[in-house]
């Protein structure tokens, strides 16, 4: 084993061991929780790396990183999530390789998703991303739609074709009044994942927790949480 594979092996198991003790903690089977290991900014050879221990699910935030490594990993059993801020732009590129679009937070993107979603002849699922600092723009600081307009974009995504409603998603947010208040953050998404789920059954993917913060997801109840950091190490120039 080299000693990347090595390291990767020893985070992945200690981030198991975390989402392990979170879920038991709460009385939540262990299999209730999925792990997404966010690989943006490292290469290809690390995603071939965690599909060899076990992971299934892999994330990226920017298409111009993400493109070129899905492609040189198309081989392997993998779900690409792509949980950054999407422009419409970059929508056919990513609907090339995501599985899953964590980030939809505006009507113009569900109709561009809609649109090569079924040029490509794909089903596309999609997450809404809520702000849960949104102000009065509608809108918070990383991207997202606010509670408010949850219902209306939720139905226009279920009406689309080509893509597929599976639930929520959020960041736990650096302003507003769940500033550091992860756990309370997370506990009103699933207050809201409840409320769109009387509507939309089938939408119970709930997106939340990071590598700081995924106990709290889990305790609130988070179906899926995205974790970077922790199992990749600290990324390239972030110190």
């Amino acid at each position: 084993m080299t000693d990347r594979k090595q390291e990767l092996a020893a985070n992945l198991a200690k981030v198991e061991e975390r989402i392990a003790a979170a879920c038991a903690a709460v009385g939540r089977p262990r299999e209730d929780v999925t792990l997404i290991v966010v690989t943006k900014t490292y290469p290809a050879d690390d995603v071939r790396i965690l599909s060899e221990l076990g992971v299934r699910h892999v994330a990226e935030n920017r298409d111009q990183d993400a493109a070129p490594k899905a492609a040189a990993c198309s081989d392997l059993p993998l779900s690409w999530h792509f949980v950054g801020q999407l422009q419409t732009n970059k929508v056919r590129s990513v609907v090339g390789y995501a599985d899953v679009v964590q980030s939809v937070d505006r009507a113009r993107l569900v109709t561009a998703l809609s649109k090569e979603a079924v040029r490509a002849g794909r089903e596309l699922g999609c997450l809404l991303q809520v702000a849960l600092d949104a102000g009065e723009s509608g809108r918070g600081e990383r991207g997202g739609v606010s509670p408010e307009g949850i219902e209306e974009l939720a139905d226009l995504v279920a009406g689309s074709d080509g893509l597929r409603f599976d639930g929520l998603m959020t960041v736990a947010p650096l302003t507003g009044e769940y500033a550091g208040r992860q756990q309370a953050a997370f506990e009103h998404l699933m207050d809201l994942s409840t409320r769109v789920r009387r509507t939309h059954p089938a939408a119970n993917m709930v997106s939340a927790g990071m590598s700081a913060d995924l106990e709290q997801a889990v305790a609130a109840g988070a179906t899926h949480v995205r974790v970077g950091t922790a199992v990749l190490g600290v990324r390239p120039g972030l110190g």
